[in-house]
């Protein structure tokens, strides 16, 4: 874990792959091996996406996880990437982006009523595309495709949408679930597009994994309607925090062996290519 010491600045942790299993997998064994429970500032960059018809997971470490938060009364990791893109509603509008945003817009109500306690305050891609004012009624995501779309040689600055609203996010509430992605915007280039998105703080254990597969899943999306492959997502994390359980908890076994059985893989794949 990054520390600072004797004054010195904090050096990230950048985590580099193509396999969104694996840069988790990669995270999370860090904090493990590493003392205290933070990692202050985490880069992740997840590439050769353009490559990928499907996002490239492990189903072992996926599985493990899910029936380890299943076991711990957490959301789903379907379900936490559903709050950054509802990828099957994308799938029901068959690749309608108006379709889209009106049922999620019709049924947002119905989705936040059905756990007000987590999404009493909003959900990501709800404030992405109804975020309550400015251009499209608020839809960021339509205005960007649509001002890509309309014009060539638009200033790329143009290419991002917010989360935070310091209206009703500045509050002096000692905890606060929401919003902890901040922004994100989208990088038209010669490779394809480049999605960043930027957290203040993150959950490693509980939301991290569905955090990284709904980016993924909204990068893919905005890629489609903008005509270019997803070349990469990156997500920079002020804080990236380990809580919820200990690190000694021995519910964690099957997920840190195939954490640790994937990352060798990984990496004896790359000794090879080098």
């Amino acid at each position: 874990m990054t520390k600072a010491n004797s004054g010195a600045a904090i050096a990230p942790l950048v985590i580099d792959s193509k396999n969104l299993s694996e840069a988790w997998a990669r995270i999370f064994i860090h904090i493990l091996d590493h003392p205290g429970t933070e990692i202050a500032p985490l880069v992740l960059s997840i590439g050769d996406l353009d490559q990928q018809e499907i996002i490239e997971e492990d189903a072992e470490l996926r599985d493990a996880l899910d029936t380890l938060l299943r076991k711990k009364n957490k959301t789903s990791i379907e379900n936490v990437a559903f709050t950054i893109f509802p990828e099957r509603y994308w799938k029901i509008a068959s690749g309608d982006r108006t379709k889209l945003f009106n049922l999620y817009k019709n049924t947002f109500g119905r989705i936040q009523a059905r756990d007000r306690k987590s999404n009493g305050r909003g959900l990501y891609f709800q404030r992405m595309m109804m975020y309550g004012r400015g251009p499209c009624s608020g839809n960021q995501l339509e205005w960007i495709l649509s001002q890509f779309q309309r014009r060539k040689g638009v200033r790329r600055s143009m290419f991002q949408a917010t989360v935070f609203d310091a209206e009703s996010d500045h509050t002096s509430t000692a905890l606060i679930g929401f919003p902890c992605l901040q922004h994100v915007s989208f990088e038209p280039t010669k490779a394809g597009l480049v999605m960043n998105a930027f957290y203040a703080t993150q959950q490693i254990f509980d939301k991290a994994y569905g955090n990284y597969l709904g980016l993924v899943q909204l990068g893919k999306f905005m890629a489609s309607e903008m005509g270019m492959p997803l070349a990469r997502v990156n997500v920079m994390v002020g804080v990236a925090k380990f809580e919820r359980i200990t690190k000694s908890d021995p519910a964690l076994e099957a997920v840190i062996k195939s954490s640790r059985s994937l990352i060798e893989t990984g990496q004896n794949i790359r000794n090879q290519a080098a």
